[in-house]
């Protein structure tokens, strides 16, 4: 009987084409139960099969080894197999305020940000787990820390570095932890606790070290300071300069040397402002994507602040088309990945082209008070008013970015990384920074973002219109002003409503700081939430 038994659960393991830790599930959830010779015989079973994976754990945490040619292991080369399927399009009913659509509503108030998942998903890692064929008895939290002890270690066995200076990233331990797993080996049992304890004690000394590596010997908050003063605008006085001094080059579209030419405009703001760091410089290269250029990273770039260009148009002007790329230095590029500088570099697009409609704004204030001792009309005064408008909205929000998200942020983010010694405490409080970057400047919440870049959109039409008509308008430049008044006004009001909304339903304390910002003295909401609303 005992024997039977035992045939029927072999013959269960051949048939079903089990392999790899499939088997170790299979087996251990016979040996379960059942009569004491069965379970002894499977559990006997188990160990041998527990002597494999404990081969390839050596293999993958100590030398960053995957010897898995028939995918046996729960690790695996190349990203995980995501089985999202795509979500129908829900109908867009029109609620009536102001081409706010229920399915944006929806999007606000449950906060399903639908661009979140292409924003804020991991980028391609080399190794993954395969969750499908990892033992139930092996959390996935442990799982985890195996697949980020043997990353760790393989990116530095694979690095052509003096590493002899740096030592081992184990600390020359790997003996003492091959000795730990040997014991678990031996061991008739499987022992969670004891498993985890020396996986742990693996992680601990790998992220320890791969902390005083980045932060002490290769200076990570000083790479975030330079994040922070060049994606993040934080020099503002260099990208001031460099407004005023490309501005002519980018009205128009790119061509083939465009980019060389901005990259000149950089180089001389930076000498106007006194940034003369030779060794910094050389990392930082302002990019352009024109029609005529093989450009594949650009082409794939998700959808930016900018939507005066697409992967498969040509950029409108030079602007849309400006980003910025920062040559990582090793190691550093375990943090600073391609994908994550390409969410900051989205985030640069749209600070600087806030940034740049605010300047814009201002040498409008500057024709102003130039023509203010000649005599005026009503055409006038209508377009100084609006001027006044745009101005408040648009620096009410550039004080939101940079003080309430950016600063806010960037010294949370700061104190984080200063009490830890851990290096996966910092990958987390950095990806949870640069994901409120995205969620709090309103990138990934599709209404408020598209109703922010309408109003910067009618704010550089504004601009572009008093730049040209520096006289009394004529009925063709009435007309549009007429049609500006009328585009801010709606575009304000829409703006308003969403924000509002979204406070009385008590969510999002982001839009809410926005709507204080805007609505600190309640001239907004004595304005009926509408700004630029006056006859003509």
């Amino acid at each position: 009987m005992q024997a039977v038994k035992m045939e029927s659960s072999l013959t269960r393991l051949y048939f079903a084409q089990i392999h790899g830790c499939q088997i170790l599930e299979t087996v251990y959830k016979h040996s379960c139960g059942g009569l004491p010779p069965v379970r002894s015989a499977l559990e006997k079973i188990l160990a041998v099969c527990h002597g494999v994976m404990y081969k390839q754990l050596s293999a993958w945490m100590l030398h960053g080894l995957l010897l898995d040619q028939h995918e046996e292991f729960f690790i695996k080369q190349g990203p995980s197999s995501g089985n999202v399927s795509a979500q129908p399009e829900e109908d867009e009913e029109d609620l009536g305020i102001g081409g706010l659509t229920g399915k944006q509503l929806r999007e606000l108030q449950d906060l399903r940000l639908i661009e979140e998942e292409n924003m804020l998903a991991p980028s391609l890692k080399q190794f993954s787990l395969r969750v499908e064929i990892l033992p139930s008895y092996i959390p996935v939290r442990v799982a985890e820390k195996i697949l980020f002890v043997g990353e760790s270690v393989q990116m530095f066995e694979n690095q052509n570095v003096n590493l002899t200076r740096k030592g081992s990233i184990l600390k020359n331990q790997e003996d003492t932890f091959a000795a730990e797993l040997h014991r678990l080996k031996q061991q008739p049992l499987f022992s969670l606790v004891d498993f985890e304890q020396v996986v742990d004690r693996i992680r601990s000394t790998v992220a320890e070290h791969l902390w005083k590596l980045m932060v002490e010997e290769s200076d990570l908050l000083g790479q975030l300071k330079i994040i922070k003063d060049f994606y993040l605008l934080g020099r503002g006085e260099l990208f001031q300069a460099f407004i005023d001094t490309a501005q002519h080059m980018l009205k128009t579209p790119p061509t083939a040397v465009t980019e060389h030419d901005v990259n000149v405009a950089f180089q001389q703001s930076a000498h106007k402002v006194l940034l003369d760091d030779d060794n910094l410089l050389p990392l930082l290269h302002l990019t352009i994507e024109y029609h005529g250029k093989d450009h594949k990273d650009a082409a794939q770039a998700r959808e930016g602040p900018s939507r005066e260009t697409s992967p498969r148009e040509a950029p409108a002007s030079g602007w849309a088309a400006l980003g910025l790329s920062y040559k990582v230095q090793w190691p550093l590029h375990i943090l600073f990945t391609p994908a994550v500088l390409e969410k900051y570099n989205v985030v640069f697009k749209y600070l600087l082209s806030v940034r740049r409609v605010q300047a814009e704004l201002q040498h409008c204030w500057a024709l102003q008070m130039q023509r203010k001792h000649l005599k005026s009309n009503q055409t006038d005064a209508v377009k100084w008013r609006l001027r006044n408008h745009m101005a408040f909205l648009v620096d009410n929000l550039q004080y939101y970015l940079q003080v309430d998200v950016l600063e806010s942020q960037f010294s949370q983010l700061l104190h984080q990384i200063n009490s830890t010694r851990d290096f996966e405490s910092i990958r987390l409080a950095h990806d949870h920074f640069l994901s409120n970057l995205l969620a709090q400047s309103f990138i990934l919440l599709k209404p408020v973002f598209h109703c922010l870049n309408e109003i910067l959109d009618l704010c550089h039409s504004f601009c572009s219109l008093v730049s040209q008509n520096l006289g009394p308008l004529d009925e063709r430049g009435a007309a549009q002003l007429s049609i500006l008044v009328k585009g801010f006004s709606r575009q304000s009001s829409l703006l308003f409503k969403i924000l509002s909304s979204v406070r009385n339903h008590q969510i999002n304390s982001d839009l809410a700081q926005l709507l204080l910002r805007l609505d600190y003295n309640k001239y907004y909401t004595q304005a009926g939430g509408t700004l630029g609303s006056f006859g003509m």
